[in-house]
Parts: structure tokens; C-alpha cells; sequence
């Protein structure tokens, strides 16, 4: 079975910065793309960004271009979203999830395998 586990988030003042980490048990990895995803109440979860499995290719959400970054440790089995310039709007539970294949598809959720369980972030005005 494999596990994701995000860490990282918490509340911040709006203009912070906060990282996110999802570390993920499965064995291969560095095979396979992953991304992240936010939540916030009462909206449908949406698509924030993605890597491929070498992380050569990243794409974001038109609103988080600029301002988050994502990346990947394939020694450590972990991957990052860095959220700077911080906005009320970013409010939400983020999730990291991983996908086998890196294609048109890796913005929708419902085309990922496996998914951690959340982390809260909260930014305040």
C-alpha cells in the first residue's frame, strides 16, 4: 500500500510563506509524477501543481504562478510545494497525490492513484 503524508502547513499572516512536504512510501518513486491539490470550504478541489517524475517538467494553476514552486527529492522520496506572497484565497487543505503517467490528464484529481490525507493552511488578511 502506498502512503502519502503532507506536513508543512499552519496559519500565516497574508505576504508569508510556508512549504509543504508530502513524503511518499512507495519504492518507485522517482518513476512516477505527482501532484498538488488544495481544497477550501465549500469549493471543489482544485488543481495547484505538478512535476514530473525527473522534475524537469513542472506546470501550476494560473493563479500560483510566480508564487509557489514545486519540487521533488527522489532520494528522500519527498516532494515540496513552496507557497510565498501568501494570499487569503490560497486558504485550504492541501494534498499531494501521485499518478503513473505525466500526460494531458495530471491536472484532474480523479487520475491519481493515491492520495495523503491533507494538511491545513490558513492565511489571514
Amino acid at each position: 500500500q502506498v502512503q502519502l503524508v503532507e506536513s508543512g502547513g499552519g496559519l500565516v499572516q497574508a505576504g508569508g510563506s510556508l512549504r509543504l512536504s508530502c513524503a511518499v512510501s512507495r519504492r518507485t518513486f522517482s518513476r512516477y509524477a505527482m501532484g498538488w491539490f488544495r481544497q477550501a470550504p465549500g469549493k471543489e478541489r482544485e488543481f495547484v501543481a505538478l512535476i514530473s517524475w525527473s522534475g524537469g517538467t513542472t506546470y501550476y494553476e494560473d493563479s500560483v504562478k510566480g508564487r509557489f514552486t514545486i519540487s521533488r527529492d527522489n532520494a528522500k522520496n519527498t516532494v515540496y510545494l513552496q507557497m510565498n506572497s501568501l494570499k487569503p484565497e490560497d486558504t485550504a487543505v492541501y494534498y499531494c497525490a501521485t499518478r503513473g503517467v505525466l500526460d494531458s490528464n495530471s491536472m484532474r484529481g480523479d487520475r491519481y492513484d493515491y492520495w495523503g490525507q491533507g494538511t491545513q493552511v490558513t492565511v489571514s488578511s
